[in-house]
Order: structure tokens, then sequence, then C-alpha cells
């Protein structure tokens, strides 16, 4: 007897024709984040069906292994009923209310004191936004609103540097520092300016790093001399300078630039969108790892584990209370903020998120396996077409090069655009941005899976040099 299968009817859009697969639909109508416009509706978007743990499955039902979370985000891997279930929790009990004024919710509160109590420091005030981005721009609103209460409006002038990467909004991408990413936009040059980048790579270095980073901080003391003190609001960093790849600055610079701040009465805003949330170890690395306490801190990604969108400023204390001392008495608003500034869905997410964090100890997991993870990757630098590797613990970049000139030329970019095919090819997905290979798996991962990373991916650069040296590339 046959068995015979009636099949649905296939869907239709709202203008009547039958709608597209997956990717084709994707390729004809959406615009991605650094989409390249050469080649756009020509796309074929990878697009991911499911997921559990460290593994993602595509619309054609193959599997990858994420090595970078997501987009530094998937903390604590995909599936997590407990977060499933507080998001659900939290909708049916009351989805959204305003955030604005004087009218909270239970979760934004509660958030807010674990924040607090997380925070080094007096970071004891909390200003919730969407993202990592906003959260960014929020926090140079309050210096700026913080030195014009005080009367000293003045001072709006914000450090930052080359290579930092603070998000994707007009002012954010401002303050950011890759030269790759400035294209037709327009970017605000008035009031921003960019230090030297601060990595330092020993392996690769001229320079010891007592020598780095003292010509760091002379062209920083020069900086603040030219612009004048006086007119400086903030300096924003990276502790470690994620997308602009992986790049960490000699021992000591973060509390020496700290220092130099408190020294000429600028603010100092840690930005720990990335290195939060246990991807260095620790809930934040600003004090536990490099010595410092800012007077604003920056969270978000790893916040909900990548569940919910949700950003955070941490202020402190004395910031707070000179804003709201010296907020003119006519007009005494903060006006800054969000629709979903706060989200109870998001919040609720993200109190969840801690919880696990605690009970399974993903802060100690990461100091057990994240030097491991280092480890089983410098030895890739044994391949002819490996310029470098860097990392801590969770976040690490394979830097490829054809062996002539190293940096983002375009021999160089073609080559590493080959190493990420054959790891893609292989079920593996790393990060490719110009001539790097990004890493930052989910803090969950195990050794076993750190073991196969480094095969996979030392398989593909092998496969990548035998393609140079035959003319392939």
């Amino acid at each position: 007897m046959a068995l015979v299968v009636e099949t649905a009817p296939e869907p239709v859009n709202l203008k009547g024709a039958a709608a597209r697969p997956a990717p084709q639909a994707d390729a004809r109508h959406v615009l991605h984040p650094w989409a390249d416009l050469s080649s756009l509706g020509d796309q074929h978007a990878l697009v991911i069906s499911s997921a559990k743990g460290v593994r993602v499955k595509d619309s054609d039902g193959k599997t990858y292994l994420d090595a970078i979370g997501g987009m530094w985000c998937m903390t604590l891997g995909y599936g997590r009923e407990e977060l499933a279930e507080a998001m659900a929790d939290q909708a049916r009990q009351m989805a959204y209310y305003t955030p604005f004024g004087d009218v909270s919710s239970e979760p934004a509160a509660r958030l807010a004191e674990r924040l607090a109590t997380l925070a080094p420091g007096d970071l004891n005030r909390v200003h919730f936004t969407t993202c990592g981005s906003t959260a960014v721009e929020s926090a140079i609103r309050i210096a700026h609103y913080h030195f014009a209460a005080l009367g000293q409006p003045e001072k709006r002038h914000v450090l930052s540097r080359i290579n930092a990467y603070h998000g994707g909004t007009y002012l954010t991408q401002s303050l950011s520092g890759k030269s790759a990413d400035r294209t037709l936009f327009q970017y605000e040059s008035d009031f921003v300016h960019h230090l030297s980048s601060p990595g330092y790579d020993p392996d690769r270095s001229p320079l010891s790093a007592p020598e780095k980073l003292g010509a760091l901080l002379d062209e920083m003391e020069a900086e603040i001399a030219r612009i004048g003190a006086e007119n400086i609001a903030c300096f924003i960093a990276e502790p470690i300078l994620a997308s602009g790849g992986v790049l960490t600055p000699p021992e000591g610079y973060q509390k020496a630039t700290f220092d130099l701040c408190r020294k000429h009465g600028i603010l100092y805003i840690s930005d720990e969108v990335v290195t939060g949330f246990g991807r260095l170890g620790h809930f934040f690395a600003s004090d536990v790892r490099f010595g410092i306490q800012p007077d604003m801190l920056i969270t978000a990604k790893g916040l909900t584990s990548g569940y919910q969108p949700l950003g955070a400023v941490l202020i402190s204390d004395r910031i707070a209370a000179s804003m709201a001392e010296s907020a003119p008495a006519d007009k005494p608003v903060f006006s800054n903020g969000f629709t979903y500034s706060g989200h109870p869905v998001a919040c609720a997410v993200a109190l969840a998120n801690i919880e696990i964090m605690e009970q399974e100890d993903i802060c100690g997991h990461v100091r057990d396996v994240g030097p491991y993870f280092i480890d089983r990757l410098r030895a890739l630098r044994g391949s002819d077409i490996v310029y470098t590797v860097r990392g801590d613990h969770l976040m690490a970049c394979v830097e490829c090069w054809t062996g002539a000139e190293p940096g983002p030329n375009a021999a160089n970019m073609a080559l590493a655009a080959r190493v990420d095919a054959y790891c893609q090819e292989a079920g593996l997905l790393v990060r490719p941005y110009e001539n790097l290979c990004i890493l930052s798996p989910p803090l969950i991962i195990d050794r076993a899976d750190i073991d196969r990373i480094v095969s996979i991916l030392g398989d593909a650069l092998s496969r990548a040099e035998a393609d140079l040296k035959a003319g392939k590339v």
C-alpha cells in the first residue's frame, strides 16, 4: 500500500507571491550589519535554524561547533531551558511597562541591585539601555551632563583609541577607531580623539613591554596637554580590545591610564561589553584583573547570555550624586533613555543568567579552561601563514599572513577568508574579520571541544597554506 504524504500549502507573503526559501528571502530583503554592498542581493547567507549547547545547525541540517559564541555573547550556550522559562514566565506575568520617570518593574530593580553587588567600587547606580552601543552612548552623555551640571560645559572632549570598538550608533562609531569601519558615513571629529592602539604582542614587537607602556603613556600625556585637561570629560577603554583584533595592552597599561585620568580630573569609562560576564574568568575584569575602579562601566552581551537584548551603564555613587546635587532647579531632568530600557523580560533573563553562572561556577570554569584554550591555539604559530596568535582566556585571535607584509592587506585577507571557508566546511564557525580568525566560544566549552577547534583550525591553515604555495590564493 502506497503511502501518500500530503504537503502543506506554500506560505504566501503580503504581496500575494509564494514566500521564498529563507536564504533567498534573506538575500532579497535583509540588509545585514557590516554587509558587503558590492554583492548586495547575491549573498548566500548561512541561515542558522537551531542550536544546542555549543553547536548550531543550519537550514540544510549541517551542524557546526560555534567558536564565536554568536557575537561574543552566547556565554551559557544554546537551549538553556532555565533562560527560556525565565523569559516565558515574565512575559506571561508582565511583558512590558514603561521605564520612564518614576515607573519601574521588579526585574529591573532586582537586576540593578545584583549588578551593584557584582561591580567593583561604588558602581551602585545602574542606567539600563538596549545594548552595548546605547550603553556607551549613554555613558558619554552622562559624562557631559556631569560636568555641565558642575558648571564645566567645556569638559566635553573624549579620548578613545585606534582599533577600539564601542558600538554602531553615530557617536559610538565615532568613538571606534577601526579604519576598516570608516566608510561613507559621517563621524564626529570635533570632540572625539583617538590615541594609538595599545595592542602589544611580545612575539612581534621590537619594544619591551615597559618601553611600549612608556611610549603609550607619554602620548596620552601629550594629547591631554594639547587638548587641555580642563576640556576633556572622559577616557573610554576596553580592557582588551575585542573586535579590533583581541589586542592586549602591555602589563600595567590599564592601571597607569586610570591613574593619569585621576591626575587630570578625567572620568574613566571601562567598556566591558565583551570582557565582562565571565569571558576573562570574572563577572567584571576591571578591578580584579587590571586594578581599576572606573567611574562608569559598560555591560551588555553576556549580561543575558545573548538570550535578550540588554545593556547597562554602571555609574559610581560620586557621579550620580554630583548630577543630582548640581542639576539645574528649573530643569532637573536626565533626558536620556529608551523605550526598552530595563525591559522586564530582558532583566528577568539576566537575573536567571547570573544565578546559573553562580550555581555552575562558570567564571571558575573559564579560569580553568581559558589558559588551556590559549596554550593550544598558540601551538598553531608553527604554521607559515600564522603571523601571531594572541588572546586571554576565552577570547582569542589567529592572525594570518602570506609571509610578505603583515596586516589587513588584500592578500592576507584573501588567505584568511580561505581559512575561514575551510573551517566552515569542516563544521567550525570562526569569526572572519580582515586577516583575522577571531574566536570567543561559549563559556561552557570543555577541553574536548577546545581540542576540536584547534584541530579543525590547524587543518584549515594547512590547506590554505598549500593553496598559497600552489598559487590558488
